[in-house]
This record gives structure tokens, sequence and C-alpha cells, in this order.
């Protein structure tokens, strides 16, 4: 086979951002603000008062607040290059790239509790449980402030009806319109708001009951869900940064294309390039001659998601 010289692709700008973008963004900002106060807080508090708790979570929060300023940086980032030609495909994924050094961040800070949990839980140490229950009611108080800002951020990218249903395996990165930047800031403040009500329970069981050992356990059980928290959108990020083929994508270009039986997909390269946008190479072949390009382009329009396509007819 050799290749014709009948191709197209769209002549249109790069900017393959989310719809919800800026907003994210400015949300983002103010969870970083929220965070940063809570932190020196939390630090400064623990200085005066001696108290290593105070430290201890003010340090942690630290983390968090590092993970997050960077997810803001990153929006940023993303809107000033926006237009940037020597991104080839535009800078929709910086978000992604972000997402996935922020999943890393929560993998070790997972690593971190576990370890102390399992520490603490072999040699127990003197806690002061209502003091340690106040910090732990407040840093929940600025984690469901952080989590209510940043859950109204995304926005749910609908799919229209192409004849035929859409079958997208539901998760936390949807629930924000495809921005893993967001997602990703979104998990560090659940990861956070998880440990203040794991303390809080252990806390309070430790003053009145005396179950002192609760207290490393709920470590343990916190650290395992944000690993797996963390696994989740490292695996997710993972695959769009390597360019992983959508096969849901990939299946309904194949279908509107095939479909009426004059034009076979002989090449075909799908993947996401951001958050509510795909790019496509299709390669095709058909004996018919007003099988051309604008038609085979007017039989794509349905699939909403490509918005950058490169078409090719292959001579058989």
């Amino acid at each position: 086979m050799s290749l014709l010289h009948e191709t197209d692709h769209l002549t249109h700008d790069h900017n393959f951002l989310g719809s919800g973008h800026d907003e994210n963004a400015r949300r983002t900002l103010w969870v970083v603000g929220l965070t940063a106060a809570m932190m020196v807080g939390e630090i400064v508090a623990g200085y005066v008062t001696g108290s290593m708790a105070l430290l201890a979570d003010g340090f942690h929060m630290a983390t968090h607040a590092g993970a997050l300023t960077v997810a803001a940086i990153a929006y940023a980032y993303a809107k000033r290059h926006s237009e940037n030609r020597a991104f080839s495909f535009g800078t929709g994924k910086v978000g992604d790239l972000a997402g996935f050094a922020s999943a890393l961040v929560l993998g070790i800070v997972a690593i971190g509790i576990g370890v102390e949990s399992i520490i603490r839980l072999l040699h127990p140490a003197e806690v002061a449980f209502m003091q340690a229950t106040w910090i732990a009611v407040l840093g929940l108080v600025v984690n469901i402030v952080s989590a209510v800002l940043l859950s109204g951020g995304g926005h749910n990218h609908q799919h229209h009806g192409h004849g035929h249903d859409h079958d997208h395996h539901a998760s936390s990165g949807d629930q924000h319109g495809g921005d893993n930047n967001m997602r990703s800031a979104y998990i560090h403040v659940l990861a956070d708001a998880l440990t203040s009500v794991l303390a809080i329970v252990a806390l309070l069981a430790g003053r009145f009951l005396g179950w002192i050992w609760l207290d490393a356990v709920m470590g343990i059980v916190g650290s395992i869900v944000i690993a797996r928290w963390s696994w989740s959108l490292m695996r997710d990020t993972a695959t769009i940064l390597l360019d992983r083929t959508d096969q849901h994508v990939a299946e309904e270009v194949r279908e509107v294309i095939e479909a009426p039986g004059d034009a076979k997909i002989v090449d075909l390269h799908v993947w996401r390039i951001g958050p509510e946008a795909h790019a496509a190479i299709v390669g095709y072949l058909s004996k018919d001659a007003a099988i051309d390009t604008a038609e085979v382009r007017r039989r794509l329009l349905p699939v909403h998601e490509l918005q950058h396509i490169t078409l090719e007819r292959v001579a058989g």
C-alpha cells in the first residue's frame, strides 16, 4: 500500500485547556492560601506551646500545601503557554503532569504515615488527647471548606447523543471534567480530611475509653486508603502522559467511518491532549472516489471528543 496525496488536517489553534481551567485555577489558589495559613498557624503554635502534635501536623500539612502549589503553578503555566507553538499539541496535558507528580507526593505521605503509625503501635507515646483533638477538628474544618471550593470547580463533560450509548467508567476524574490537576488537589484535601476524621475518632477513644492503640491503628488505615487514592491518580495520569489509546473514542471513530461499508480504517491513533479534547490520526482505505477526506471528516462530526484530526487516504 502507498499513501495518496489526499491528506487533511485542521488548521486551528492548539489551545486544548478545559472549559473550567480559569475557574479551577482560582479555586486552587484559594485552597493554597487556606492550607498555607493553617500550616503556618500550626507550626508557630507548636513552637510556642512546645506541642509535638501541632508541629507534626503542621509539617504534614506543608507537604499538601506544596502539592497544591504545584497544581496552581501548573494552571498558570498551561494558560501562559496555551498558544505557544513549541508545544505540538498545546499545554492541555500540563495538568496531568502535575497530577502525576502530586500523586507521587501523596504516595510518599501515605508511606510516612504508615511507618510512623507502625512505630507508634509498637512503641506507644504519650498523647495530649484534648489538645490534639481540637487541632484535628480545626484541620477538618479547613479541609471541608477546601473540598467545597474544589468540588465546585469541575465541569462535567456531558456526552451528546451519537445514536448509541457511551460506556465510560466512573471515576473522580470525571467529577472534575477530566481535569486531573484539579482531581489531584481534591484528593490531597480529601486525604487531609480523612486523617483528621480518623484522628478525632482515635483521640476521643483514647481520652474516654483508654484505647491508646487506636490512634496508631487509624493511622495505618488512613495510610492504606491514601495509598490507594495515590495509585489510582498515578495510574490514570500516567496513561495520558504516555499517549495510551482511548479505546472508547477509537471504537467510536472506527464505527462511524466503517459502518456504511464503503471505507476501512487501516491505521488509527487516538489519544487525549486535554481535559476535554482528543486528537486522532486516521488512515483509511476506500475504492469509492466519493469517500474523500471531506466525507470522512463529516462522518466524524458526531465524535465530539475529537478536537484535532489528521486524515490520510491510503491507496490499496
